[in-house]
């Protein structure tokens, strides 16, 4: 029954709303710190750009985004994704659904044609929002990220936002829900670009060099919280 009611339009926009309230009273009551300060400016003459996120890290990240910036985000087709598509577009966040993963499952999941429109959004000058990491394995790179840098030509940036007071979840992509009335940190990464002609061998540096990055901006986020990165431990599988 619970399933179910989960599905239904109407308990997922109840869901979205009470999602999008409560962020937007975490955002109102935490003092944030920007590191590099005013990275907005820093930013806003490279757009559109490729925000990468770690996965569980990404609950906070519109915060990052400078006032009047066109925004869209990578969402999966699942339930969950649903929900998560309704909170952003009540956030100013436009959602374009899919996924990725190996070839067959990306293709069940609508990754070609959301990599398409991808692609779409950002020569209409929206920048694009999405988790770096593969399905299901935190903190781990893929490729998607840089095929959609080296198709686009346009720049990645790691960005991390983080908040000292949190629950940490003992779930796969070790998320972090940011509470209220706390002290909070924004930090952005050097940018990745990905040349168009990139060999394999050029792709991996890059997807490491992603990898790298979204590492080096969580950890100096947390630090400037005096918080250790929850995730900075995260088991790789064998």
């Amino acid at each position: 029954m619970l399933k179910h009611l989960g599905q239904s339009a109407a308990v997922q926009s109840l869901l979205g709303l009470v999602a999008v309230l409560y962020l937007r009273l975490v955002r109102a009551t935490t003092r944030f710190v920007d590191d590099p300060p005013g990275f907005g400016r820093t930013i806003t003459p490279q757009l559109p750009v490729i925000i990468a996120m770690w996965h569980g890290q990404h609950l906070m990240i519109h915060c990052a985004c400078p006032p009047g910036m066109s925004v869209s985000a990578l969402i999966s087709k699942s339930g969950d994704g649903e929900i998560n598509a309704k909170i952003l577009e009540r956030l100013g966040v436009s959602p374009i659904r899919g996924s990725g993963g190996d070839a067959a499952k990306s293709r069940k999941r609508g990754g070609m044609a959301a990599l398409r429109e991808m692609l779409r959004r950002l020569e209409q000058g929206s920048s694009i929002a999405l988790t770096a990491d593969v399905p299901k394995v935190s903190r781990l790179a893929g490729l998607g990220i840089v095929t959609l840098a080296q198709l686009s030509g346009r720049p990645i940036y790691p960005v991390a936002v983080v908040s000292a007071r949190r629950i940490d979840m003992n779930s796969w992509d070790h998320a972090s829900v940011a509470l209220p009335f706390s002290r909070g940190a924004m930090v952005l990464g050097e940018p990745i670009t990905v040349a168009r002609d990139a060999t394999p061998q050029m792709l991996e540096a890059a997807r490491s060099a992603v990898e790298a990055g979204l590492n080096e901006v969580h950890a100096r986020a947390y630090g400037l919280v005096g918080h250790r990165d929850p995730g900075a431990a995260v088991e790789r599988p064998a």
